[in-house]
């Protein structure tokens, strides 16, 4: 049986002891409170019986106000429908998964009218991505003559899934970017830079470059005629995304490979902003994921579904499978930009290698990201002799990573050597003046 006494019962019992304080001069008023306890118990117990089955005539659902996000305040709301023809009195509880963060209380006690529907609402935040299980809800409701609390679950569990930030890729690309840029806007990018697409003709002016001169409009007009680009659209952006062992290192209360996550979100909107197709790759010891590029709302929400419950794994990833199906797949040029990160010769090597797949074709952009700023452990005074083994390191670090994306801008790619805080503005600005500078 699932119910609990309610205060009228106390009240009751309690007053059944009052004549126990007269029962010395008195021997049978005994017999009389033990009968009247018995009376009230089976009472209350009739009580129940007669009031439990509410469940025929009583439900709850479970809503959300909007689909999770990691970092993002839901509001879940319970929609409770009393169809009986009285009112009751209830106390519920929802069973949400223990690792949201609970923002206000998920109890609640008030009175449900006859025929009428309630409503409760309460905050989660999700702390990560991933899935995340809601059980049932607790109610606990007055019995017909509030004896007890009858208690019965109501509702079914439910599993819900917790994506990337929008918002915060949304509040990363107009940090990074901001009124400076085209892509902040909706319609044709009119932002005149040294793009490919041809726009119109004007007259020279001192600074402009010879190589943009149109010498037949020239003599045609009999001065000189500079021609005008707009950047381009419909170019192909490829994020290849690294879900390896380095990928699992802890940044703050995030790791690098959410960090990454978001920074690729950012950059997918400014360029479905931009006019330009995007592609996610994901992989480690081999592919994971692939989603070839296209633009609009609907590529976004299979980013997002992508995305939403993948982890980095323990192992080496290899970049050479990676980029052999990037090939493979993409005949198209194409920006392909890698998240990823560097410590030592031997990944250096094999990423170094790798690019190889990918040249001439595309242009490569290798971004690494570093636990922190590595420059200014070096540029600090050492207190202690740890400090400077720490510093040692911290500069054969750098210096390897220098080397690395040296090489890569060697043979034809572009290189980034950032700490999470600035990889996406550096990202996004660095997509930008490949746009306006015609590199694709």
């Amino acid at each position: 049986m699932r119910f609990v006494f309610s205060r009228r019962f106390y009240i009751l019992l309690a007053l059944g002891l009052i004549p126990l304080s007269l029962s010395w001069n008195f021997p049978a008023l005994r017999v009389f409170v033990l009968l009247y306890d018995i009376v009230l118990i089976v009472v209350a117990l009739a009580d129940y019986f007669v009031s439990r089955s509410l469940s025929a005539e009583f439900n709850i659902s479970r809503g959300f106000e909007r689909r999770f996000a990691i970092g993002d305040e839901t509001q879940i709301h319970l929609k409770l429908e009393n169809r009986t023809n009285r009112d009751l009195r209830l106390k519920i509880k929802d069973e949400f998964p223990p690792e949201m963060t609970l923002q206000e209380t998920r109890e609640a006690e008030f009175t449900a009218r006859a025929q009428t529907v309630s409503d409760f609402f309460y905050i989660l935040t999700p702390p990560r991505r991933g899935k995340y299980e809601f059980g049932t809800t607790a109610v606990r409701y007055l019995s017909k003559l509030k004896l007890v609390w009858c208690q019965a679950n109501f509702g079914a569990a439910q599993t819900v899934k917790v994506y990337p930030s929008i918002r915060r890729a949304r509040e990363m690309e107009l940090k990074a970017l901001g009124a400076r840029s085209f892509l902040a806007i909706q319609r044709k990018a009119v932002r005149r830079g040294e793009g490919r697409e041809f726009e119109s003709m004007r007259d020279y002016v001192p600074g402009d470059e010879l190589r943009h001169v149109s010498w037949t409009a020239t003599a045609r007009r009999n001065k000189l005629t500079t021609r005008q680009y707009q950047i381009e659209r419909d170019q192909n952006i490829i994020i290849a995304l690294d879900a390896g062992r380095l990928m699992t290192g802890r940044i703050g209360a995030e790791t690098k490979f959410d960090t990454a996550i978001h920074a690729a979100l950012a950059l997918i909107g400014a360029a479905a902003r931009g006019g330009d197709h995007c592609g996610l790759v994901v992989f480690s010891r081999k592919v994971r994921k692939y989603l070839p590029p296209k633009k609009g709302i609907e590529h976004i929400d299979a980013v997002l579904e992508t995305l939403h419950d993948l982890e980095p794994e323990l192992i080496e990833p290899s970049y050479a499978r990676a980029f052999q199906f990037v090939a493979a797949n993409s005949k198209k040029r194409s920006l392909v930009v890698i998240l990823t990160d560097l410590i030592d010769k031997d990944s250096s090597r094999e990423l170094l290698n790798s690019l190889k797949l990918l040249r001439p074709r595309h242009l490569p952009l290798v971004v690494t990201i570093g636990d922190r700023d590595l420059n200014r452990t070096v540029s600090q005074t050492p207190k202690e002799i740890k400090d400077v083994f720490t510093q040692s390191a911290a500069e054969e670090i750098i210096r390897q990573r220098e080397s690395a994306l040296r090489l890569v801008e060697s043979i034809g790619g572009l290189a980034l050597d950032v700490t999470a805080e600035t990889l996406a503005p550096r990202l996004l600005e660095t997509y930008l003046k490949v746009k306006e500078r015609g590199l694709l």
